[in-house]
């Protein structure tokens, strides 16, 4: 055979060396508490993230809007806002860690994180390969529900979208092998613990918000393993919700089935693993006006954080018009940050507001040049559309 004995030795050691990281991983969940209860804490601190490319020039804004929904909460000492920087690519690649072990100690010392886009490098990137610091911070956080909702009620569209966080093949994305110069394996983990939990939270808010339908997305007859297993838990537990409707599509027809106007009304509440869940919820977010009109909540026991689904756009940079980038994803994000804390009211008027600056009334626009608003400028129009509700 063309495989060295070493070459395979050494394959399977690296093999055996992620089967016990994760062997570790269960452990760690088994012996999980429940969720925090905000309302018990004497302060919640938010952590404001800006990331890095346009990260800070968008996050800066969504933070504004928060400050100023919450003035009162903070001048009663209830709330306090944690600026965290440290996550440029510049300093992860300098340090070769995805997330500096002391921008990490920050981060754990908040409860919720409003955090901007971050650069993931790839191949033929001038930056070292280190891991995302998405993923990064969603497995050291234990932030395992990617949350994702999609409502454009003109078109009958109310989706929220359950995405497995922690598994799935981004579980173990930069610790493939190289076995050969000419074979290469990567790796999709799924764990019962992992895949009970998403599935559970996706039924737990069906029932909640008075959803009748959720609907699971996988490629089980083709990946029969893991596909397999998140399936046959998704058929389980679906047995403990007699009136939640649950059905399960596969990833390639069900992008199909998103443009199919006839169909995609049905969709209501969809669970899917990682890289299934990264997928659709893009495609979702252009019927909404594209992933820089979406946020994302990535939702833990213990940690919460939320996120442009966008990326870090270092040629807007590098152009001199980070000052034009659109801030509506990061600050979709912010009002879903403030209704996960308790703030719904405040929750409300900013979607609100959001809706009468991009669809209704639009006085500003954001085209990403000069001939459009600033994000400072269109901020302020959202502010100052919030005033005007009261």
């Amino acid at each position: 055979m063309s495989m060295t004995v070493a070459q395979l030795e050494a394959a399977k050691a690296r093999f055996g060396e992620l089967l016990v990281e994760q062997d570790k991983r269960i452990e760690r969940m088994k012996a999980q508490g429940d969720f925090i209860n905000y309302a018990e804490l004497d302060k919640i601190i938010i952590g404001v993230c800006g990331g890095d490319g346009i990260g800070p020039a968008i996050t800066g804004q969504a933070q504004r809007i928060l400050e100023f929904l919450l003035e009162e909460e903070v001048e009663k000492g209830r709330v306090e806002f944690k600026v965290i920087d440290g996550l440029t690519i510049e300093r992860r690649a300098a340090m070769q860690k995805a997330i500096p072990d002391d921008t990490l100690a920050e981060l754990k010392e908040c409860h919720v994180i409003l955090k901007g886009p971050t650069t993931t490098p790839r191949k033929g990137d001038p930056w070292p390969n280190v891991e995302s610091a998405n993923v990064a911070m969603r497995k050291e956080l234990d932030l395992f529900a990617n949350v994702r909702p999609v409502r454009i009620p003109e078109q009958g569209i109310d989706w929220t979208f359950y995405r497995e966080n922690t598994e799935g093949a981004y579980a173990v994305g930069s610790k493939g092998v190289h076995v050969t110069e000419d074979l290469g394996i990567d790796f999709t983990v799924v764990t019962s613990q992992g895949t009970e939990r998403i599935i559970r939270a996706a039924f737990e808010y069906a029932k909640a918000n008075g959803k009748t339908r959720v609907t699971a997305v996988t490629k089980a007859n083709i990946i029969k393993t893991t596909d397999g297993k998140f399936l046959d838990t998704f058929r389980e537990i679906a047995k403990e919700y007699p009136g939640i409707v649950a059905d399960d599509w596969y990833i390639d027809i069900m992008t199909a089935k998103l443009i199919d106007e006839t169909r995609r009304r049905d969709f209501q509440v969809v669970v899917l693993p990682n890289l299934y869940g990264d997928i659709i919820t893009d495609e979702a977010a252009e019927f909404q006006g594209g992933v820089g009109t979406a946020g994302s909540a990535n939702i833990g026991k213990r940690y919460a954080m939320f996120e442009a689904i966008h990326g870090s756009a270092p040629r807007m940079v590098a152009e001199g018009r980070a000052k034009y980038a659109d801030p509506c994803s990061v600050i979709r994000a912010a009002a879903m940050l403030l209704s996960h804390i308790g703030y719904q009211k405040q929750s409300d008027a900013l979607y609100q507001a959001l809706d009468i600056c991009t669809v209704t009334e639009k006085k500003l626009v954001m085209t990403g040049h000069e001939d459009g608003a600033t994000n400072t400028e269109f901020a302020d129009y959202i502010m100052e559309t919030i005033r005007g509700l009261k």
